[in-house]
């Protein structure tokens, strides 16, 4: 049966479902529903937000329901607009507490036919599981808020780029958000109006403090290099792979930062190296993840109509991508009963909110990061009381 939750706060229970509102949790029987809500977490629930790769409603509302879905939409802005001139706090206040009953009844009627026209027209992604996943970790991290102390960084704040910045963090919610569909290969794109973490400058990261005791870094050495001689076929070195290059391809005549320098201008290049060519085996890569047109990853992730000057980029890149959402899933679910949490993520790393009494974990979590499905991959580590005064640490439990 479809339904809808009527608000994605924790604090906000209840749902729509043929023409009424349940102020609890749904029952078994309620299977479908357009996008996720921490309320469902613990439920098996597909999400029409999954079966159209993201789009969003008015993207997938069917030629019927345009002129009614876009009526809605205007009478929702100006109840926003409203609620925002008498200052309610709309981040404390379910929607059904404020918003009219007609109106509810309405716009949730309309968003279910929306819904069901999206299972019925789609065809379910091969990912669909692994980006349900997804959509639980995210909706996890939504509910961090972030501690931010621009003090902590006052004398980085009187530059142009410095007031900016301040002025932007006085507007927009301090919590980390995504959106997993944001980008062609599937690397998460930050939502607008919340915290820019992915396009943070370095020098305000020192803004960000936990809530517990520590920030934890794990990310991966070389991750996309990994990725590509993974692919490839080749087994993973425990080493540092800029160290292995050295060794294995360059007879040990290059620094760490030239052999660094020399595998990326070759990897996403037409240059030729024989040598490189011998373990990274580009040819076999795109042969067995591109048809020419379109793009099916290990991690069953479509990406339509590629040409071949960005098929290996997209083909890695999403790989990768994938592999780290993977591991922050399983991550998240091992601190589900612990005061320690996942702060946020970039692109390739995974940042931990660890409280002082969790720290036993480390050495677990650092394992689950590292035993990939490709073998497994070298982890860096880094903590710090702030995210600007990071710093690696050579762990060994």
């Amino acid at each position: 049966m479809f339904f809808q939750p009527l608000d994605n706060k924790n604090q906000c229970i209840g749902y729509y479902a043929e023409g009424n509102f349940y102020y609890y949790l749904p029952d078994a029987s309620l299977t479908k529903t357009w996008d996720y809500s921490t309320s469902l977490k613990n439920y098996q629930i597909e999400f029409g937000r999954v079966y159209c790769n993201g789009k969003n409603l008015t993207e997938v509302c069917p030629p019927q329901y345009k002129s009614m879905w876009e009526r809605i939409k205007t009478k929702f802005e100006a109840f926003r607009k409203s609620f925002i001139l008498s200052k309610l706090n709309l981040e404390e206040l379910c929607l059904y507490e404020i918003l009219p009953e007609p109106f509810l009844f309405e716009f949730y009627d309309l968003k279910n036919e929306i819904t069901k026209h999206v299972f019925e027209t789609y065809p379910r992604p091969q990912n669909h599981d692994d980006m349900t996943d997804v959509l639980k970790l995210i909706g996890d991290i939504r509910q961090q808020p972030l501690r931010i102390n621009l003090s902590a960084i006052k004398h980085k704040l009187g530059s142009l780029q410095g007031k900016n910045f301040a002025g932007r963090i006085q507007k927009i919610k301090k919590i980390c958000d995504y959106n997993p569909w944001g980008t062609i290969t599937g690397r998460l794109a930050g939502v607008p109006n919340t915290f820019p973490i992915l396009t943070l400058n370095k020098e305000f990261r020192g803004c960000i403090f936990p809530q517990n005791d520590w920030f934890l870094e794990l990310d991966y050495n070389a991750a996309e290099v990994r990725t590509l001689l993974a692919l490839s076929g080749e087994s993973q070195p425990e080493q540092d792979i800029h160290e292995w290059n050295i060794k294995n391809i360059y007879d040990g005549n290059l620094t760490r930062e030239e052999a660094k320098k020399k595998i990326f201008a070759w990897l996403y290049s037409k240059r030729a190296n024989k040598r490189a060519q011998r373990f990274y085996n580009k040819e076999l890569v795109l042969e067995k993840y591109w048809d020419g047109h379109d793009i099916v990853t290990e991690f069953k992730r479509e990406i339509k109509n590629v040409d071949n000057h960005h098929a290996l980029n997209y083909i890695i890149q999403s790989t990768t991508s994938d592999l780290v959402l993977a591991k922050a899933v399983q991550i998240n679910d091992k601190l589900k009963e612990q005061k320690s949490n996942i702060a946020f993520m970039l692109h390739d790393s995974i940042v931990i909110d660890l409280k002082d009494e969790d720290r036993y974990l480390i050495p677990d979590l650092m394992k689950s990061f590292s035993e990939t499905k490709f073998g497994k991959y070298k982890v860096n580590i880094s903590v710090g009381k702030t995210f600007g005064e990071m710093k690696r640490l050579n762990y060994n439990g």
